[in-house]
Order: C-alpha cells, then sequence, then structure tokens
C-alpha cells in the first residue's frame, strides 16, 4: 500500500493534468520512499523465506522461535535498516547539481534516471549504487532463496500428503518473490537498461501498480474461509 501510495496518486495526476512536471525537492522526497518501501519488500520477503523455513524445517519449535517479540524485532530491524540505507543514498543526492530542464523518461522519480540528468560528477553516487546493490542486494536476494533450498531438501523426505501441504505453503510467497524480482530484473539490469523504452515503462508498472495489487490475492486466496465465501458469493451471483 506504501510502495503504490507513492507512485500512483503522481501518476494519475500527471496524467490527468498532462503537465508531467514535478519539483526537484518532490522528485528527491519520492525516490526516497520509493527506495525505503521497496527495500523494506525485499527485507521482508526474505524475513519470510526464514518464516518458511522455520515452519517446514522445525515445525516442532516454530511457536518457540517465530514468537511475537521476534516477529516485532525482525520487522522494527527491516524499517530500521531501509531508513538508514535510503538516507546513505539521499544524502549524496543532495550534494548534486541538476540540469531541470532535462525531462526524465518515466512516470516516476527514478534514482538511476534522476543521476542520468545530473550536470555533476555521480562517480560516488554510482559506486555507491554498485557497492550496495552488490552486498546488500546480494546478500538480501540469498537470504531470501538460500532457505529454500534446505526447505526441498527437507520436503523430498516428507510423505506425498506432507509434501502437498508444504509446497502450498510456499507456494503464495514464492509466486510474489519471482514476480517482485522478475520485473525488477528486467527493468534494472537487462542490457539496454540506460535506454527506457516503452517495454521499461510497462515493467515499471507492472512491479509499482500490478505487483502490490495482486499481492493480498496471493496471500488471501489461500484462506480457506475466503475461498469459501468466494465460491458462495459466485454461485449468489450466478443465481441473480
Amino acid at each position: 500500500m506504501g510502495y503504490s501510495s507513492v507512485t500512483i496518486p503522481r501518476m494519475l495526476f500527471d496524467l490527468y493534468t498532462q503537465k508531467n512536471k514535478i519539483s526537484l525537492e518532490a522528485c528527491i522526497t519520492q525516490i526516497f520512499f520509493i527506495m525505503f518501501f521497496a527495500l523494506s519488500e525485499c527485507s521482508l520477503l526474505a524475513v519470510m523465506s526464514y518464516d518458511r523455513y522455520v515452519a517446514i524445517c522445525h515445525p516442532l519449535h516454530y511457536i518457540q522461535i517465530m514468537h511475537w517479540k521476534a516477529c516485532v524485532l525482525l520487522v522494527l530491524g527491516v524499517l530500521i535498516f531501509s531508513v538508514v540505507y535510503t538516507l546513505v543514498h539521499v544524502v549524496f543526492l543532495l550534494k548534486l547539481t541538476f540540469c531541470i530542464s532535462t525531462p526524465l523518461q518515466s512516470f516516476f522519480c527514478d534514482l538511476p534516471q534522476l543521476l542520468l540528468v545530473s550536470c555533476s560528477d555521480t562517480f560516488i553516487n554510482v559506486l555507491l549504487i554498485l557497492i550496495t546493490a552488490i552486498v546488500i542486494g546480494g546478500g538480501i536476494f540469498a537470504l531470501t532463496f538460500f532457505p529454500y533450498i534446505i526447505i526441498l531438501n527437507t520436503i523430498m523426505k516428507m510423505s506425498k500428503a506432507m509434501r502437498s501441504k508444504a509446497f502450498s505453503t510456499c507456494s503464495s510467497h514464492l509466486t510474489v518473490v519471482f514476480i517482485f524480482y522478475g520485473t525488477c530484473f528486467f527493468s534494472y539490469f537487462h542490457p539496454n537498461a540506460k535506454d527506457h523504452s516503452a517495454v521499461d515503462t510497462v515493467a515499471s508498472v507492472f512491479y509499482t501498480v500490478l505487483t502490490p495489487l495482486v499481492n493480498p490475492l496471493i496471500y488471501s486466496l489461500r484462506n480457506k474461509i475466503i475461498q469459501i465465501s468466494l465460491k458462495r458469493a459466485v454461485r449468489r451471483l450466478l443465481q441473480i
């Protein structure tokens, strides 16, 4: 909700007014919140991988390990880490001067694109992005996917009934992970990532609008009560 709220209202405003103008201060503020919510989501996906690991590989100790205080500390840790990381980039961004007349080829302010329209030397900023992307991004990516190697190994040793239940537990989380990382990698790491095309804009819309939209659907549709309620609603509509 937070991630979508940073981009969608501004996008709708620009589409309605046809002005497509934003002040530098507002642009940097938008970048701050975009980075904060994006990193928070990545980190929470990694925490959820750990949660799935404990639930499947150590089910008898799950309540003792993932107790209420542990969950609160993990979420607080994610939020503090995201704020510190984002502030580092924003502080270095504020030291730059920008050629305001150069337009951004996107419907929201993005850090790499904003650096392209800077009149200052952006070597430090680019170096900072590369180092943090490799160290922090690589670390979060590993923490997200590594538990699934152990989970898969554990699942293979289970009975068919237990295996089906375990796969059901992980399916929603893995779906969200692949959608989020797939669109992000396509937008920022394909060969022509610097040349912002219409395809990149579609990918940006996908991970800023559609992914947050389908998240609650993916998670909630696993709930049996919601499944029963949906079936009842569909039956009533068919009867009408």
